[in-house]
């Protein structure tokens, strides 16, 4: 069959343009190629034979890629709704799929296809679980990959796309902006969506190199630097070493990835009006006033637990690692202190509940955000009024704005589904046969794209153990929970795919 009878099969699917999806993902194959070579580069300058590996899965994406350009031709190049949401899903898996061969091709302890497509959707949702019970035989070209397919996903990839390829801009551009940009509402920065997604990587990129320069200005060498950097400001959670960051034992260390992570915590709209300086605007923020008030009440919290447990055993203990937990877990980066699992069962359950709303809208974080938190709280008290008072006309208002009515059905109906998705996700595992604590917190960290596991659930600190089949449900859950389920579960409604 020829070029032209290809493009008009996929085509003739009805409502949805199969043969422009496919055009376009064949473009991202093309990036995510070009991404692949840091990591072959990163061999070669070492040495180490890995190389080989990198080259071949390079070359396999950079084929598919050009054959997807060039061999379909789309009837027509208007992408709607239905397709941006339709590709925003299918491009975070195609991701993973590619991004998996080299886990897979490796010479030392090579990973199935389950474990490598959970490591590689892991790495692009910046979840951060993994299943390897060590990372000490991983080449640095593949500590490189696992650190910058966190930092490609924790801006976006369709938001990378819409910066670098401007034909998306007024063809399905918004809808693949709103689909994957977490958040309740979307502002834009600039009047264009290129225009937009251009400045949220450029604040975004400049970031990670600031972070870079302060870490080899501490005592890390520039490769770690680098993979931190990439690792943090994505708020992703992937080491370069089975110690992680104790390697170092530094309090300066400590201290810039507390802060970066708090920053990757924060709604880059808010960051780019600091830029502006506009501080009274972010400081008049009810979002970014609530996620300052829960780190200083949690970090307190933390701070009396540990004393009241007689573990405060330096001044460290009861400042800065009390606060880098806390900062780390409401980021969703999920890096724990050395003796965070000795500090008991009330910290692991104020744990969850930072890991359950997590940080800001609009930023690199999981979670349910603190923005749909103070929502349904308002609406709450609302409603608790009107037991009082039926007649009342009760609204919900952030940040001196009336929140419209439909926008809070939207935010009751997303945190119904995060919990249902929890349960039935703990259900489904309890099922292939895995104890009740460690089935329901993997679902509830997966989602939340914490990847929280070392002691805490009986896997050691990774989900080696977890059937073919979890790992495969978990890749799904962590899926649904980076494009905050809506833009998932839609593709499974029989009316998505009816005129």
């Amino acid at each position: 069959m020829n070029r032209r009878g290809v493009s008009r099969l996929l085509s003739a699917i009805p409502l949805v343009n199969i043969a422009l999806l496919l055009r376009v993902i064949g473009l991202l194959l093309l990036i995510e190629g070009c991404f692949l070579l840091f990591p072959l580069a990163t061999c070669l300058y070492y040495g180490e034979a890995d190389w080989k590996d990198f080259l071949l899965t390079s070359a396999i994406t950079f084929a598919s890629g050009t054959l997807m350009i060039f061999g379909i031709r789309p009837e027509s190049s208007n992408m709607g709704k239905r397709e941006g949401f339709l590709l925003t899903a299918m491009v975070w898996v195609v991701f993973s799929l590619f991004g998996m061969l080299p886990f897979m091709l490796m010479d030392r302890e090579p990973l199935s296809v389950s474990d490598a497509f959970f490591e590689a959707m892991s790495g692009f949702t910046t979840t951060g679980a993994t299943i390897m019970t060590s990372i000490a035989h991983l080449s640095h070209g593949a500590v490189v990959w696992r650190s910058l397919m966190q930092w490609i996903g924790g801006m976006g990839i369709i938001l990378f796309t819409l910066a670098v390829v401007p034909m998306l801009n007024s063809s399905g551009g918004m809808q693949m902006f709103n689909a994957e940009v977490t958040g309740i509402t979307h502002d834009k920065l600039r009047p264009r969506i290129s225009q937009t997604a251009k400045g949220l990587w450029g604040i975004y990129t400049g970031l990670t190199v600031i972070l870079y320069i302060l870490l080899v200005l501490g005592p890390m060498e520039p490769f770690d630097a680098m993979c931190y950097a990439l690792s943090v400001m994505s708020t992703g959670g992937f080491a370069t070493s089975d110690a992680g960051l104790g390697v170092w034992s530094s309090d300066y260390i400590e201290t810039v990835v507390t802060i970066f992570m708090f920053i990757g915590g924060v709604s880059f709209t808010l960051i780019y009006r600091a830029m502006l300086r506009d501080f009274k605007g972010v400081w008049r923020n009810d979002v970014f006033r609530s996620y300052l008030a829960i780190i200083l009440i949690c970090y307190a919290v933390f701070a009396i637990n540990i004393v009241a447990r007689g573990q405060a055993y330096t001044l460290k203990s009861v400042t800065l690692d009390p606060l880098f937990q806390v900062v780390s877990l409401i980021s969703s980066t999920g890096f724990e202190v050395s003796d965070f699992g000795t500090w008991g069962t009330f910290a692991l359950s104020v744990a969850m509940v930072l890991m359950f709303f997590g940080a800001c809208a609009g930023s690199t974080s999981g979670g349910a955000k603190i923005d749909r938190m103070i929502f349904m709280l308002k609406n709450c008290r609302n409603e608790i009024e009107r037991c009082i008072h039926p007649n009342n006309i009760l609204t919900v208002r952030v940040n001196g704005v009336v929140v419209p009515h439909d926008t809070v059905m939207k935010v009751t109906a997303f945190l119904c589904l995060y919990v249902l998705i929890i349960a039935m996700g703990g259900l489904a595992l309890t099922a292939m046969g895995m104890p009740l604590v460690d089935a329901f917190f993997s679902s509830f960290t997966c989602i939340s794209n914490t990847g929280l596991t070392a002691g805490v659930t009986g896997y050691g600190g990774t989900f080696a153990i977890v059937p073919d089949a979890g790992k495969w449900l978990l890749s799904f859950i962590m899926l649904t929970g980076r494009l905050e389920i809506f833009t998932v579960l839609l593709l499974f409604l029989p009316g998505f795919w009816k005129k």
